[in-house]
């Protein structure tokens, strides 16, 4: 099934950018002595001659190239070089920048597949994330990047007309300060007029020095690190924590009969947003309290509640596993409560009352999208949340339009984007703030 997910991928994207596609082998390569071989990281229960047939090459080969083998034989997790049979083609500047671009699952534009379209506009983007394409065993946020470009190809798709040909050139980050470099260094983002990523903080001080030379739109999908003042062309998806606090403050200050309970884990993945959120709710004289997690799971609550007014719980951590044996000790109280619960949570059965923040909410009926997902990649979308192909589709769309500078917005299939500045020498911030009760 992934096998053809991955062709029909590839096709549709020679059908959308008339650009060339490249498929290569789930290995990163190098090239020794002047011969291009594999990097192969050995699995378990598996020996020389399995290794050999899968490579197609012969185990001498292979012992050539690793002559430790001779003398202590193949070793569970050790790298091998394995010898690809090609011929080696001394590279140019151009071709040692192509690498950069993402090496397996990802169509490539190269200079010599342009293909001019006579008396028709063309728009090229660029989308910099960390596909990992050059790691063996890829993370969760590698697919979670994989399923935002494949969103953002939707988007391109539809976008397509007589008038206007859009292509998208795409390259894999990774965590690399040394790729991004290179890549603004050459003149591989010369033609590009609006650019999707990168993630990390330093590849985004980068590629924003880029942009603002260039003069060419920024917009960061995920990261809300980025310093915005000073950077016009930077647009930035996440809203700040602080926004959000605020947000949340004035959602629960609306409430009557109200007492909010902080409960601490032992670990405050939300430490930030947590303090910012004590400090709007001083700031606008709303009763809280702190409520130790031990405390808790031994039923000492009383000192922390309010039995006469709604306890709202907020747990210190976003990840479910650390809350999820607290969320019994909080049901069973018997004051009325409100759990304000992360967006990661969502999946999970919680049998309480809940509210939680969201860029990815949505109330659209999507049965129209997803059947352009089967047919375009062959497969049935697997509805995990949040799911960052509706956020690819809208922020590719966002992106045509603030280049066309159109004035009508389209439609997002998830929460609507709002960018607002504070000067015109400042970058842009999405303020919209959704909030969900459950």
């Amino acid at each position: 099934m992934r096998s053809r997910r991955i062709f029909f991928i590839l096709a549709a994207l020679v059908a959308m950018t008339s650009i060339r596609a490249q498929e290569l082998l789930n290995y990163p390569l190098d090239t020794i002595d002047g011969e291009e071989v594999y990097r192969y990281e050995v699995e378990r229960s598996i020996g020389l001659y399995r290794i050999g047939v899968n490579f197609g090459v012969q185990q001498n080969d292979i012992i050539r190239l690793n002559p430790q083998l001779r003398e202590r034989g193949l070793h569970y997790g050790e790298t091998l070089l394995i010898p690809t049979k090609r011929p080696v083609v001394k590279e140019t500047k151009a071709q040692v920048v192509q690498t950069i671009i993402t090496e397996t699952r990802i169509a490539v534009a190269t200079p010599d597949s342009i293909i001019a379209v006579p008396q028709r506009k063309v728009i090229e983007l660029a989308l910099l994330l960390p596909f990992e394409s050059r790691q063996i065993k890829r993370s969760v946020n590698a697919e979670r990047m994989m399923e935002f470009y494949e969103g953002a190809l939707l988007a391109l798709r539809d976008l397509q007309n007589d008038s206007t040909l859009y292509r998208l050139r795409v390259y894999d980050t990774e965590r690399s300060e040394r790729r991004v470099n290179a890549l603004c260094d050459s003149t591989e983002l010369d033609s590009v007029q609006g650019i999707l990523g990168p993630v990390y903080p330093i590849q985004i001080e980068i590629v924003a020095k880029w942009c603002e030379k260039h003069q060419v739109p920024l917009m960061l999908p995920f990261s809300d690190e980025m310093d915005l003042q000073g950077h016009p062309y930077i647009y930035q998806f996440n809203s700040p924590d602080k926004d959000e606090a605020k947000a949340l403050a004035q959602w629960i200050a609306n409430r009557e009969d109200r007492h909010c309970v902080f409960v601490e884990t032992r670990e405050s993945d939300l430490a930030p947003s947590i303090r910012l959120l004590r400090q709007e709710l001083k700031a606008q004289n709303i009763p809280y309290s702190t409520l130790a997690f031990h405390d808790l799971m031994n039923d000492s609550v009383n000192y922390a509640i309010d039995q006469f007014q709604e306890n709202i719980f907020i747990l210190h951590s976003d990840r479910y596993q650390q809350v999820r044996m607290a969320l019994p000790h909080i049901a069973k109280i018997a004051a009325r409560k409100l759990l304000i619960s992360q967006y990661s949570w969502q999946k999970e059965n919680i049998d309480m009352p809940q509210v939680y923040t969201s860029k990815f909410a949505s109330e659209m009926d999507l049965t129209n999208y997803d059947q352009q997902w089967e047919e375009t990649y062959k497969n049935q979308h697997v509805s995990e949340m949040p799911r960052y192909d509706l956020l690819g589709y809208d922020l590719m769309r966002e992106m045509v339009q603030l280049i066309r500078k159109e004035e009508n917005k389209h439609t997002p299939l998830q929460s609507p984007i709002v960018w607002e500045s504070s000067s015109e020498q400042d970058g842009w911030q999405n303020t919209y703030i959704n909030i969900v009760e459950k």
